[in-house]
């Protein structure tokens, strides 16, 4: 799973919720608070731009104080470090440290305004509320001519975090490999990092299971898997997918980079009985062998990088037995908003998936036609995974003593507790969508 920026780009905007999203009821907004940080206190070592503000930029500093302000005040968002509530209803920013809050928003843009968060220079009572505002009035955020700027602020990808061979197993590695425990502590039992399909809403954690299996089914549906299917899957996650598969008879060859993912899914294959129908290997995509009647992908595209995706396609096409189906579970953006995110360093990449970028349904439309395949299905669901993060966070926001006891200190979980809330964000405003695509062989004439 991985996630963009939120950049202006002038589009039309969408109602403040995703269609068919409820509102959260009180019982299920979570009651935990961010862990409480002092910048005194910040590992300088470990988290060096967020240890200190960056150095002073006057004019930039008081760009973002206007317009920032601005926006802010016209959005009823802010409120006093005094704890004054103003009369409107709604979901609230608290500025403790505002001169450090418009220097990191001046200096660095959205990753300073993450980094803020992580300082402990603004808090909030709401933050998926918070972050949902600011996603549907993103273009109040920066008026037209300074989009045209955005250049001057935005710093460009690192080269470091390209997909390399090389590259793509360390980028797996920073995210993935954080420890097992710490993704137990917020997912469910089937340890499935990826959207859910609900039943019904509003989600409730005791149905995630089931969620996650129901998407599992519809993809394994989808690609036709069943008893004899030689089924290849790229991006093992923790192995439920693959379970699944094998539990219908198939033949799984399962390929990820994460030894820690790899470890944990060979143990959970082992304790089921199915070590003879699943293998999990240690594999890059570029290095798939054989032929599969059956592929599927879920929400492994977001981590290839854009330079890649030809590759990435093509190797898709070649793992392909004729007659054979591709199920790909793909997160997407704006095509506009993705070619602009490309060329842009975000605080997600920084920080939670470097080298990642989410397609567009038209770059994917077009890489697939390229490697010789055609879209025969597009179903999205973009409403679920709004959902499913909630219930994510939600859990994280619950477990910080089980997380802190695991090393990860109050700076990683405000970092944590924020990416997943700008995730969530991202759906509820509809910027960001989740689909479930079936390719086959062939384009349209």
């Amino acid at each position: 799973m991985t996630r963009p920026a939120l950049v202006s780009q002038g589009r039309s905007r969408p109602t403040d919720r995703g269609a068919g999203i409820p509102p959260q009821t009180p019982d299920t907004i979570p009651v935990a608070t961010a862990p409480a940080v002092r910048r005194a206190d910040v590992d300088a070592g470990r988290w060096p731009d967020v240890a200190r503000p960056p150095s002073a930029a006057p004019a930039r500093t008081a760009i973002a104080r206007h317009f920032v302000g601005r926006a802010l005040d016209r959005l009823a968002l802010t409120v006093p470090a005094t704890g004054a509530r103003p009369s409107a209803a709604g979901p609230r920013l608290t500025l403790h440290d505002p001169d450090a809050f418009h220097r990191r928003i001046g200096r660095h843009g959205l990753i300073g305004f993450g980094e803020s968060y992580m300082a402990g220079e603004w808090d909030s009572d709401d933050l998926a509320g918070v972050l949902t505002v600011l996603a549907c009035r993103v273009d109040d955020l920066v008026p037209a001519p300074l989009r045209r700027l955005r250049g001057l602020w935005v710093s460009a990808r690192p080269t470091a975090d390209r997909n390399t061979r090389g590259g793509a197993r360390e980028n797996i590695h920073r995210h993935y490999d954080l420890s097992n425990d710490l993704f137990s502590a917020f997912l469910d039992p089937t340890l499935t990092y990826s959207s859910a399909v609900f039943a019904a809403f509003p989600a409730r954690f005791e149905s995630l299971a089931a969620a996650q299996h129901r998407k599992i089914d519809r993809l394994l549906d989808l690609a036709d898997v069943g008893a004899g299917t030689r089924l290849l899957e790229i991006g093992t996650g923790w192995g439920e997918l693959a379970l699944r598969a094998a539990a219908r008879g198939a033949r799984v060859t399962t390929l990820t980079l994460s030894a820690e993912q790899a470890a944990l899914a060979r143990e959970r294959i082992a304790a089921a009985g199915l070590t003879d129908r699943v293998d999990v290997q240690l594999r890059d995509y570029r290095d798939i062998e054989g032929r599969h009647d059956a592929v599927i992908s879920v929400e492994m595209i977001e981590a290839v990088g854009a330079e890649y995706w030809p590759a990435y396609f093509t190797a898709l096409r070649s793992a392909l037995a004729p007659g054979g189906r591709i199920a790909l579970q793909a997160i997407t953006m704006g095509h506009q908003q993705m070619l602009h995110t490309a060329a842009t360093h975000t605080f997600i990449s920084k920080y939670v998936f470097p080298g990642g970028l989410i397609p567009s349904r038209e770059a994917i439309a077009e890489h697939s036609a390229a490697a010789g395949l055609r879209t025969a299905a597009d179903r999205g669901y973009g409403e679920h995974y709004a959902e499913t993060l909630r219930l994510w966070r939600e859990r994280f926001t619950s477990a910080r003593t089980t997380v802190g006891g695991l090393g990860f200190d109050p700076v990683f979980q405000r970092m944590w507790e924020f990416y997943l809330a700008y995730s969530e964000a991202g759906f509820r405003s509809r910027y960001l969508d989740v689909r479930q695509l079936l390719l086959t062989e062939g384009t349209h004439r």
